[in-house]
């Protein structure tokens, strides 16, 4: 099977840049997981469709929109009312699914070849993202595992705090480049570095 390329070539520079002759103080680094899947309820089967994915992933979801979990290797968050994003670093989540949501339930889709995943850590995390989005990333308005989804400009994004100083960004693959550039500028100032 053939490597999957990332989106973020020919931009992706390891390393140190910015101002960071004091320290870096974000580090920026794209994740890769071979699964990202959207589930979404029909209208009153939401505790369905969360029973499901603590069945299939084994994370117990918090009902709601919103919230969310993260062991590491897999995760989940809810993004709107009903839907859901569900990440793994293996491949083939989707297939684990088939039988478990049925029509009656919701929907399934797989878009792990149509996002990009960029991760940004370090103590100024929060900063260079208050930059991108009106969303206060302040710990406990922004929990552990929770989830947002937004945009910035044109470019939709649904983010995950990964971490206490942690979040993951999933953006179309299309606009990952873009978004990219966007990101490492936004960190010069703060000094980061490329993983």
């Amino acid at each position: 099977m053939p490597e999957r390329q990332s989106p973020l070539e020919p931009e992706y520079h390891p390393g140190s840049h910015g101002n960071f002759e004091h320290g870096v103080d974000v580090i920026l680094s794209e994740t890769r997981p071979g699964s990202i899947l959207q589930l979404a309820a029909w209208p009153g089967e939401e505790k369905r469709l969360i029973e499901v994915i603590r069945k299939v992933t084994g994370l117990a979801l918090p009902d709601g929109a919103g919230g969310g979990v993260n062991s590491g290797a897999r995760a989940v968050f809810g993004f709107a009312p009903g839907k859901f994003t569900v990440v793994d670093e293996a491949e083939g989540l989707a297939q684990a699914f088939v039988g478990s949501i049925t029509p009656a339930i919701g929907t399934l889709t797989d878009l792990s070849h149509g996002r990009a995943a960029i991760r940004i850590a370090g103590p100024k995390a929060e900063w260079v993202m208050a930059k991108f989005f009106a969303i206060d990333f302040a710990l406990p308005a922004f929990s552990l595992g929770a989830g947002r989804s937004t945009n910035h400009h044109d470019i939709f994004a649904q983010i995950q705090r990964s971490g206490a100083d942690q979040f993951d960004i999933y953006v179309f693959r299309s606009f990952a480049r873009s978004f990219w550039k966007a990101l490492c500028h936004a960190s010069e100032e703060v000094g980061y570095e490329v993983q």
